[in-house]
């Protein structure tokens, strides 16, 4: 193969060197047509980009004017736009200058009108201190008349400008008071008339229907021991018995003062009850030590909360009261241990819902809110001993707590007057503890404080002027005042009597009501010869 290439090499080399001599003579031409092209189109760019200039330049041109002629609209637009704003605020200030002008014309005007009034105050001025000084002068005259008279007066009666003075309004209180009494006396006899008769009978028949006994009951306890062996044993070694009842029952033990006999003293009726119960079956049952103690005590205290509800429940049927707090209900059962006066509180607190009951059924009065309100009237009394204020006060909070109407709790605010009466129930409820506490028998009070009370009672009424001599009578119930005729007329009897029943009011502290009598006598004595 090599072998044949090599042998063409001769011919091919001529023509290969004939072609490149060939290329070498087209070189020239080939350059010039070449030019004669660039040259063509240099002249055809050239005169594209005259053209363009051209249009660039009219383009310039168009936009220039239309520049021009936007900045001449748009000065045109912001001179007449100025030019109003300019007559705008010439218009304002035109108007402000006119106001001013009017204002400054008004303001001359009431200067003007100013100093016309006080040109007349100071004339009228003038004529007030001119009348001023001859009413002045008149007035000094008058006085001196007026003294001249005064004397010429107190010459001819022989009295005082101040004495008489004095007599006159004297005189003139004595006829209002005459009048007033007569008045007062009329009305409350016309009152008295048609009160008195209802009120019995609706008290009478309450009182009635509602009579109960009622058992009075101690405020301290006595356990009998059946010898002093049992008195000893209650005591124990070194009294370790009797310290375990004190702690276990939280009352206090009396042994040595009375013979055969423990005395059992506390505060809360409760603890006392429980203590007694607790000491009378220890005594049965004959063992009696510490252990046994506290057992015993445990068993009692929870038999008597057993019968605290079982009584509170039961004075809440036997009052017909429904929907009671159960809480209320044991409080209430709490009562049939406390006494006041020696009344069984709770006996009294159930008396008391039936007559404000009975007297709310006569009256057309609601019947539920004062058999409430009597029932509930004292229910401080069961926690007085454990909660500070009075008993009142306790029994409003208690109620409140516990969901009583606005009406009961009412009730039981107002029923010892301490409030102003603001419903008809609150008065039956008042008037119903008046009558269970202070009927005969109801109540029993110590000597000492029935004597303090009598004799506190006479001293009130021989305090006053004019009262010859008094006397307490009906327990208390009533004081009866002698007055001297020749100093106490009957109309100042009248006001004696309410002076003297509002002083008892404010000073002493009694249950029920107490009868003010002042009695005024005159009595002329003749002889026959």
């Amino acid at each position: 193969m090599i072998n044949m290439n090599l042998l063409l090499m001769p011919a091919i080399v001529p023509g290969l060197l004939g072609a490149l001599i060939g290329i070498a003579a087209a070189i020239p031409s080939t350059f010039l047509v070449i030019r004669a092209i660039q040259k063509n189109k240099a002249d055809k760019d050239t005169a594209k980009a005259k053209t363009i200039l051209d249009e660039a330049k009219l383009e310039a041109k168009n936009l220039k004017k239309e520049a021009v002629l936007e900045a001449k609209e748009e000065t045109l637009r912001i001179t007449s736009e100025c030019e109003q704003e300019v007559k705008n605020r010439r218009a304002e200030i035109q108007k402000a200058e006119n106001r001013i002008s009017q204002r400054e014309e008004f303001l001359d005007k009431k200067e003007e009108s100013i100093e016309k009034k006080n040109e007349a105050l100071d004339k009228a001025k003038s004529d007030l201190e001119a009348k001023e000084q001859d009413l002045q002068k008149r007035i000094a005259e008058q006085d001196k008349v007026d003294a001249q008279m005064t004397a010429e007066l107190e010459r001819i009666s022989k009295l005082s400008k101040d004495e008489a003075k004095k007599e006159l309004i004297a005189k003139y209180e004595d006829e209002a008071k005459k009048d007033a009494a007569i008045l007062i006396r009329e009305i409350e006899s016309n009152a008295r008339d048609e009160a008195d008769k209802k009120a019995k009978e609706i008290v009478t028949l309450a009182i009635q229907k509602t009579a109960v006994d009622h058992t009075s009951e101690v405020t301290v306890s006595t356990v009998d021991l059946p010898n002093d062996e049992v008195k000893g044993r209650i005591i124990g070694r070194e009294g370790r018995n009797i310290r375990a009842l004190e702690s276990a029952t939280g009352v206090d033990l009396i042994i040595d003062d009375t013979p055969e006999a423990v005395v059992i003293s506390s505060f809360d009726p409760v603890r006392r009850e429980i203590a007694r119960i607790s000491l009378e079956k220890l005594i049965l049952d004959g063992r009696i030590h510490p252990a046994r103690i506290e057992e015993m005590v445990e068993k009692v205290t929870k038999d008597i909360e057993t019968t605290i509800k079982e009584e509170g429940e039961a004075a809440v049927f036997d009052a017909g009261i429904h929907g009671m707090h159960p809480e209320l209900i044991k409080l209430l059962g709490r009562l049939k241990y406390r006494t006041s006066y020696g009344q069984n509180v709770l006996k009294h607190s159930l008396e008391v819902s039936y007559l404000a009951g009975l007297m709310a059924s006569e009256l057309g009065a609601n019947v539920q809110v004062a058999k409430r309100g009597g029932l509930l009237h004292d229910i401080g009394k069961a926690i007085d001993h454990e909660t500070e204020g009075t008993h009142i006060s306790i029994g409003v909070d208690v109620a409140t707590k516990y969901k009583e109407s606005k009406d009961v709790i009412h009730c039981i605010a107002a029923h010892h007057g301490g409030v102003e009466y603001e419903s008809l129930e609150a008065i039956l409820v008042q008037t119903a503890d008046a009558i269970s506490s202070s009927r005969p028998g109801a109540r029993r009070e110590s000597l000492e404080a029935y004597i303090k009370r009598l004799t506190q009672l006479e001293e009130i009424a021989n305090g006053f002027k004019g009262v010859d001599t008094s006397f307490a009578i009906q327990a208390g119930r009533e004081i009866r005042i002698i007055v001297k005729p020749e100093e106490v007329s009957d109309e100042q009897a009248l006001f004696m009597a309410k002076d003297i029943a509002k002083k008892i009011e404010k000073e002493m502290e009694y249950p029920g009501q107490i009868k003010v009598n002042v009695i005024r006598e005159t009595r002329n004595v003749d002889y026959a010869k």
